[in-house]
């Protein structure tokens, strides 16, 4: 089973995917760490030096390469669904989960962040809703759960998470195995 997370930055994706991935028995990839790996320096260096279309060309192979395994849990980045070919290859993926909060709770998460390119700005609240908007739609067109991140745990949400994919599991998937 291949299970990819997408939702805004901050609104859990790789602690949950972690735990996810060790909870299922899956390798776990995190796209942002594999970008870092391959860019050989920080997101944030690699955005600042050669901007964000050049990250998005190569958030997007990156992705493709994490597509391409039949077992996992992705952890992918919060711009991730802004390109209409990520869209586009999310929407063939069997599990895409959109773990969504909301931009006061992740406010309230990121607001000492200095590592996120995007956040570095005069009203970070303010961009975080802004953010929101833009992508909140492509979220939804590209899961097929959405998993509201509020209050829960880490551990809550891996249990709700494995409860859907039970319940409701994508036609070709199998239950998540206990562990």
């Amino acid at each position: 089973m291949l299970c990819v997370l997408i939702g805004m930055p901050g609104s859990g994706k790789s602690t949950v995917g972690r735990l996810l991935a060790r909870r299922l028995g899956l390798p776990f990839f995190d796209t942002d760490q594999l970008l870092e790996t391959s860019l050989g320096c920080s997101i944030r260096e690699f955005f600042e030096a050669q901007g964000e279309v050049a990250f998005r060309d190569r958030e997007q192979g990156v992705l493709s390469d994490c597509l391409g395994h039949a077992d996992g849990v992705v952890s992918t980045g919060g711009g991730i669904v802004l390109r209409p070919a990520n869209r586009g290859m999310l929407q063939n993926a069997l599990c895409v989960i959109y773990l969504r909060a909301s931009p006061e709770d992740l406010y309230r998460r990121l607001r000492y962040d200095t590592t996120r390119p995007l956040l570095q700005v005069a009203n970070p609240l303010r961009k975080l809703k802004e953010l929101y908007a833009e992508r909140d739609p492509f979220y939804r067109a590209s899961a097929r759960y959405v998993i509201e991140t509020g209050s829960p745990s880490v551990a809550a949400l891996v249990n709700m998470i494995c409860m859907q994919l039970d319940l409701n599991p994508p036609v070709g998937l199998t239950a998540p195995r206990e562990g």
